[in-house]
């Protein structure tokens, strides 16, 4: 049985709407801030793809308003599923933008555990945003993905094998400098900006750092703003698949 959701959240960036458009409404944009490499079709009725680990999911984009309104929808699946995203775009004075963010849909069986973590995603995701707009203006980042099996840790333990690995300090605090040199890497030199019981997160002068210790596997979300991001994904995912081994 389906399940109907919505989720509706506002937050101000420190970017004009013109910006904000680039972020939320462009391939580049969305590789530097959200999850997996992504395509936009730049038109109403175009697709907006995303491809993360070798899945794609694609959406027609149902909206699309420069610098004022953008917004997708996924096919309805078999079972009635679909997810439909809405972004609204609102300048204010000094050069910043208010940005409301419209998830909806329909979910499976399983709806209040994947509600539940849509609803902890997102501000998250707009921290990330906000971020991005504040540190990488007008740069476009880099996506690194990686995913490992937790080999039957618990998520606190693949948090404290992450601690470890990336010699961060305990406790994770929001503030806290972090300098690490994780084995085939370059030195990850930087400071925590979110950290709470699913995620922990590093910005350095050359990327965000995402690091998410889930139940029976760990994942990361990188966006690298630097030059040296050829070889940057192979290398994180044999690092991540050597620390929880």
């Amino acid at each position: 049985m389906t399940h109907p959701f919505e989720i509706e959240l506002e937050t101000t960036l420190p970017a004009s709407p013109e910006e904000v458009w680039e972020a939320i409404a462009t391939g580049p944009g969305i590789d530097s801030w959200f999850m997996g490499r992504n395509e936009v079709e730049a038109r109403e009725g175009g697709v907006a793809a995303m491809d993360t680990g070798g899945h794609r999911e694609e959406a027609v984009i149902t909206a699309y308003e420069p610098g004022k309104r953008f917004a997708t929808r996924t096919s309805t699946g078999e079972d009635g599923r679909f997810m439909a995203f809405e972004y609204l775009i609102e300048g204010r004075g000094r050069g910043s933008t208010v940005l409301r963010v419209v998830h909806s849909g329909l979910l499976g069986d399983d709806w209040q555990d994947e509600y539940d973590a849509l609803r902890r995603g997102w501000p998250f995701h707009l921290h990330t945003l906000h971020e991005y707009l504040a540190h990488f203006p007008g740069r476009a980042g880099v996506p690194v993905f990686a995913v490992a099996p937790a080999g039957g840790k618990s998520p606190q333990e693949v948090r404290a094998a992450l601690v470890r690995g990336l010699s961060l300090p305990t406790p994770v605090d929001v503030g806290a400098r972090v300098h690490a040199e994780p084995a085939g890497l370059a030195p990850l030199d930087g400071e925590v900006v979110w950290a709470d019981e699913e995620r922990t997160e590093v910005r350095t002068a050359d990327g965000i750092y995402t690091f998410h210790h889930g139940s029976g596997v760990a994942l990361m979300f990188h966006h690298l703003f630097g030059p040296d991001t050829e070889r940057a994904e192979a290398a994180w995912q044999q690092w991540l698949t050597g620390l929880l081994a």
